[in-house]
């Protein structure tokens, strides 16, 4: 599940994107992306194998967007994942800005057909500080708001135009997972990142495995 650009580190998986102006009051950007593990929320989508993705995303100048990303991944019967989003963003000032949307993960190839779900999320960013909510709306035999996911990301750039990024989340509800907490570490320089994860269940199982990824990402003008 695709990590938000404006929430989520990883992603990002796989999260950012440049935009550029096809007319006045709109712009298109696609990205692609590899990675050695896709991660979400600290929990490995690819059973630990690498993963490809790419996505395609329109901006206006009010702020509104819509996107869609896909990636292969290989939990439960399916081997494909495909994100729906769409949002207002937009600053309040050079130091913050906020971001509102909502979410559907899809897994088309699911023989089940019950793997789907949505989210509706917000965060709001101060100067390398975001602050981010994601909470379910649907799920297979799930009620609006059965699972909660809020995290805090520090973004720290350094002289060499590097970034560390610093990630904690934590997921609480009874539909998809179990409660657990979330940590990781990023270090991004010219579209490569190479991060740490580790994600303490509510049971401990899994507690103890730090799971490392490298990624490589490239935005693409339209």
């Amino acid at each position: 599940m695709k990590k938000l650009t404006t929430a989520f580190t990883l992603l990002s998986l796989a999260t950012s994107a440049a935009f550029v102006s096809t007319s006045a009051s709109a712009e298109v950007s696609a990205n692609v992306a590899a990675t050695s593990n896709y991660l979400w929320r600290g929990m490995e989508q690819t059973g630990g194998a690498a993963a490809i993705s790419g996505g395609i995303d329109y901006s206006a100048e009010s702020g509104f967007y819509v996107g869609t990303w896909a990636s292969n991944a290989s939990w439960g019967d399916m081997k494909t994942e495909l994100d729906l989003y769409g949002g207002f963003g937009a600053d309040i000032n050079e130091n913050m800005s906020y971001d509102v949307g909502f979410i559907y993960y899809a897994y088309p190839d699911s023989i089940s057909g019950d793997a789907d779900f949505s989210e509706v999320y917000g965060s709001f960013t101060f100067s390398g500080l975001t602050l981010g909510v994601a909470v379910l709306t649907s799920g297979e035999d799930a009620d609006a708001g059965d699972t909660i996911y809020a995290s805090a990301d520090y973004a720290l750039a350094l002289s060499n135009e590097a970034e560390v990024n610093f990630h904690i989340g934590s997921y609480s509800g009874d539909w998809l997972a179990e409660d657990s907490i979330d940590f990781g570490v990023s270090l991004s320089k010219d579209n490569f990142t190479f991060g740490v994860s580790k994600i303490d269940l509510d049971d401990g199982a899994g507690s103890d495995e730090m799971k490392f990824y490298v990624s490589y990402a490239v935005d693409i003008t339209l």
